[in-house]
């Protein structure tokens, strides 16, 4: 179905500031990009929110209709420490702390990464390209764009020239930054740099001999740029101008401005239309952080193996709570909002397991067709989850009260109500129903737990230990470990 010609879409262009009327370049079919994770480490939930974002927009799309292309890439070289210009390769650091192949790293945490979405149950991209498989198509642009004039080799290393871009472009436009006021913002470089100017970039970077990851060039032994993979990602396989480039806040300035200057000293284009950009996850108030120990990954909440939450979630409950916020906004992760989240998450599949036996009647007092359309009012207004799922619980009280026998749907009616919401919370939001999902049978299953622990202490108390172990082998088997400490015995649930 095409849906989408029916519906007018709204979303908030980076680029322009405002909220503007989505109008892709082909009709019908949309060319979608985000830049993906650098495969050096777990992957954080700071991440997972921003790539569970656009996976609901990606769900959106696919549910109106549109053919949708997604490309999201897999960052496995040229990404230095602290995103500069000088330092170490993280991969090639964390291969050489762990004395093994940068390669063995690469796809020891692609697999991580690849499995912690699965959870979250995000849909996989059309296509996901990694950098260190399109080295041939970096060196091209960066050919280009030394042809075109805005680029320079010095010893082996290739830089591009802001300041002459600047000239005749407009580098600062995406984040609203003035070039004048980054050079004088900026101390000048040292007698050690390379560079004309502090705020030019690295296209390509001679390899020092100790440098693992290396790939031959026009200008000898190195490797790309972290700003440069994106571009000929992007361009290869949605053109040199596309629909929507979608990352997280924190990519605007200066990962994607300078992705903006590459494609337009290259091609002259601008290379995209709407830059949209998610904003950030925090912990209990404060910035998310490992050095602090601030920081909390997905399959720590997922198992409750963890000293900021007081219980295990499901995966569908955390996305749930993240479908919650608005994409653009911060959201704050906390123990209380987990679990009022998880009352809601109960409440909602506990109403739609209800639809499909609701009594009909000649005539409806919950006008469906009206609640439906404030639905996609709230989608095509940037994609506004939290008023979408607010108008869910409407029809969850609606549900509620025809089930009560206080209040009437038409056959036709309950029709449209179970197609839209079942395409709304599972199809376009991502929500799984887990079998048995209610409040009511997590409490049981956790006061059961509760009275087994009980049981053990006994057993232990009365150095029956025979029976206390056996009582914690045969939980592990199920899935579920206790955790002895000075204030008693947790649980966790491996899931």
């Amino acid at each position: 179905m095409q849906l989408y010609k029916s519906q007018q879409i709204k979303v908030h262009n980076s680029l322009t500031g405002k909220k503007e009327a989505f109008k892709p370049i082909n009709e019908g079919h949309i060319g979608m990009y985000v830049c993906g994770p650098t495969v050096y480490s777990n992957v954080h939930l700071g991440n997972c929110r921003t790539f569970m974002s656009f996976d609901m927009i990606f769900r959106y799309f696919k549910h109106l209709g549109f053919k949708v292309r997604y490309v999201r890439n897999i960052t496995d070289a040229g990404h230095l420490e602290n995103d500069a210009d000088e330092g170490e390769d993280k991969i090639a650091k964390k291969a050489k702390l762990e004395q093994i192949e940068p390669m063995e790293v690469v796809q020891r945490y692609t697999v991580d990464f690849h499995n912690t979405l699965q959870k979250f149950n995000l849909l996989p991209p059309s296509i996901e390209p990694t950098a260190t498989g399109h080295i041939i198509e970096q060196i091209e642009i960066i050919k280009e764009i030394i042809a075109n004039g805005f680029a320079y080799e010095v010893n082996g290393s290739v830089y591009f020239d802001v300041i002459t871009f600047n000239e005749s472009k407009e580098y600062g436009k995406l984040s609203g930054r003035k070039l004048e006021d980054m050079i004088a913002n900026t101390r000048e470089l040292t007698a050690q740099s390379e560079k004309r100017n502090p705020q030019d970039f690295a296209l390509w970077k001679k390899a020092e001999p100790q440098h693992i990851m290396r790939w031959p060039s026009p200008w000898g032994d190195g490797f790309p740029g972290w700003h440069l993979e994106c571009t000929a990602m992007s361009t290869k396989y949605l053109g040199e101008t596309f629909d929507i480039h979608g990352g997280g806040m924190d990519l605007k300035f200066p990962h994607h401005e300078c992705e903006i200057a590459q494609s337009e000293a290259s091609c002259g284009k601008s290379p995209v239309n709407y830059w949209l950009h998610a904003n950030m996850l925090t912990l209990n108030g404060k910035k998310m952080s490992k050095s602090t120990g601030n920081n909390i990954y997905p399959s720590e909440i997922f198992t409750g193996e963890n000293d900021i939450l007081t219980k295990a979630y499901s995966p569908s409950v955390v996305r749930f709570f993240m479908m919650q916020a608005h994409y653009t906004s911060i959201l704050d992760l906390s123990d209380t909002a987990l679990l009022a989240s998880e009352k809601g998450y109960f409440r909602l599949v506990e109403a739609m397991e209800h639809i499909s036996k609701l009594p009909v009647s000649k005539a409806s007092t919950f006008d469906v067709k009206a609640w439906q359309q404030l639905c996609y009012d709230a989608m095509n207004d940037d994609f506004n989850t939290p008023i979408l799922i607010s108008h869910l619980f409407d029809a969850v009280k609606n549900i509620n009260l025809i089930k009560e026998g206080k209040a009437t749907i038409s056959d036709a009616d309950l029709l449209v109500l179970q197609n839209t919401m079942t395409s709304f919370v599972h199809d376009v939001l991502g929500i799984e129903s887990q079998a048995g999902a209610t409040e009511d049978s997590s409490q049981t299953l956790n006061g059961v737990i509760e009275v087994l622990i009980g049981l053990r202490n006994e057993a232990r108390a009365n150095k029956d230990f025979a029976t206390s172990d056996k009582i914690r082998d045969e939980l592990i088997a199920l899935g579920i470990q206790l955790k002895d400490g000075k204030d008693g015995t947790n649980f966790s649930l491996n899931q």
